[in-house]
């Protein structure tokens, strides 16, 4: 006798993941084709030098140095161990100068407190011409 394989069970479930993989592509290649917006900023370069005007440096530069060891801080070759030393001659040299650019280095060892707290000694002083100086460090 032959037999017929049985009926398959007809699901009315919908198969969802086709229509999961296309949406994912669409979605892919619009991210990937969409336009960003490019943020720039207008530079007009002058045609010659000639109108050109220098910009010119400050005359009295402050340098202040943090060092891992005592005395832990120096403006340009005087050295200070104490901290409120260090703020009455910071305030001295502004004073004295009126025009002038303060230059911070930390040693890569120095305690990283001891900069925050300059930094925060200086935005309360409102001392706003300040650079601080960074190496790049090799492995």
């Amino acid at each position: 006798m032959i037999k017929a394989p049985p009926k398959a069970n007809i699901s009315s479930a919908l198969e969802l993941t086709p229509l999961i993989d296309i949406v994912f592509i669409v979605v892919v290649f619009l991210l990937l084709t969409a336009n960003a917006r490019l943020l720039s900023v207008p530079v007009d370069i002058p045609a010659s030098d000639d109108g050109v005007a220098t910009v010119a440096s400050p005359e009295h530069v402050i340098s202040v140095a943090i060092k891992e060891t005592s005395p832990r801080f120096a403006i340009g070759e005087t050295r200070y161990d104490d901290w409120a030393q260090l703020k009455a001659a910071i305030v001295t040299e502004v004073a004295q100068h009126s025009d002038y650019r303060l230059l911070i280095a930390s040693d890569r060892l120095a305690p990283a407190e001891d900069l925050i707290q300059l930094l925060a000694f200086l935005n309360a002083q409102h001392i706003t011409n300040t650079h601080i100086l960074m190496e790049e460090v090799t492995p």
